[in-house]
């Protein structure tokens, strides 16, 4: 197997669905034999300082003639010009999570600008690999024809069905980076609805991306009276992460888009019933047009809406299990890391 590279901005350990999700693909090549190196680019991206381009064109220029290369979108959307320059002379493969353009709170120059530049690039791309049907379909509007865009699903680790909480209080669980497009500040307005119900709540995710988003969550904790009945908890991964989610009841993420969902994922495979939005991946994975569903999925950016499906699960133990049961139902239908690096192998080879 010839040599293949993986660019992406910044550190790879980086606690992300993203990061992950390229994280775990180059163990899995490596795995079936694949000489995979990894190159990490500037984490000024998408918003590249000149030194950062610089850096990401010799990068590029070094890799031998008629090499795959792997970019993440965070980084080729903001580099056109050096994938134009290089894209006769390598194998550019495109992996991206979601179009840098649908990130919330942008502003509208800036999303143009990200657009404008991301459909460039992938107009040098030999092959793009997205995460869901929906991000396919996305591409279209940036001039990818189906016929160059591969799904690979992000794959699921195997976990046991969470425990739950002990005591009186229902444990609501949310495991997202705190920025605009996680939708933190909707979660807490629905909260305030609901504050005389029995809950906890605990964040899990980043509080350090984004501190203007964390000053506002903490600012409307405060304000709705609820800041002493949820925990921001920061970065957390492995153990301490898995005794989160095992003590969680109901597992929520009000996100405003998402290229396929992972944490909703990694919910459903610990059993959990999901409140969540109908974006990306996200419908098929609750099975919400199922007999039965693994949740309630409401639009995004709606507190009212949100405070009513939470309400209905925090209030309803019946049909709080109901849903847990359809979690249940899906939890070994999910793709394998194993399965999600196969599928990737067979379709850039």
């Amino acid at each position: 197997m010839k040599h293949t590279f993986l660019l992406a901005p910044g550190s790879l350990t980086t606690l992300t669905g993203g990061y992950e999700y390229d994280r775990r693909m180059v163990g899995g090549l490596r795995d079936r034999g694949w000489r995979v190196s990894v190159r990490e680019l500037d984490e000024s991206f998408p918003h590249p300082t000149a030194a950062a381009l610089e850096h990401a064109a010799r990068t590029l220029a070094a890799i031998p003639d008629d090499t795959t290369v792997l970019i993440d979108g965070l980084a080729l959307g903001a580099m056109p010009a050096e994938a134009a320059r290089e894209a006769r002379r390598l194998r550019l493969v495109a992996i991206v999570h979601h179009p840098l353009a649908e990130e919330t709170g942008l502003d509208s120059g800036v999303a143009a600008s990200l657009a404008a530049s991301e459909r460039v690039a992938l107009a040098h791309v030999r092959l793009v690999i997205v995460t869901s049907e929906a991000t396919a379909r996305t591409l279209k509007k940036y001039g990818v024809d189906r016929d160059r865009i591969a799904v690979v699903e992000p794959g699921t680790d195997r976990a046991p069905v969470a425990n739950g909480s002990i005591g009186s209080f229902v444990h609501l669980l949310c495991v997202a980076t705190l920025v605009p497009r996680k939708g933190h500040e909707t979660l807490v307005s629905a909260l305030a609805v609901i504050k005389r119900l029995d809950w906890r709540l605990n964040c899990v995710g980043s509080l350090t991306r984004d501190p203007p988003t964390v000053d506002r969550v903490r600012t409307l904790l405060r304000t709705s009276g609820i800041e002493d009945r949820v925990r921001l908890a920061g970065e957390v991964e492995g153990a301490p992460l898995a005794e989160y989610y095992d003590s969680g009841d109901v597992f929520v993420l009000p996100t405003f888009y998402e290229g396929y969902g992972m944490a909703v994922a990694n919910a459903l495979a610990r059993g959990l019933p999901v409140i969540s939005t109908r974006t990306g991946a996200i419908p098929e994975l609750v099975r919400v047009e199922s007999p039965a569903p693994a949740g309630i999925l409401i639009p995004p950016g709606d507190p009212q809406e949100l405070a009513a499906a939470l309400k209905k699960v925090i209030e309803n133990p019946a049909v709080r299990e109901q849903y847990a049961q359809g979690a249940r139902s899906v939890r070994n239908t999910l793709p394998t890391w194993e399965d999600a690096a196969g599928k990737l192998a067979s379709v850039i080879q």
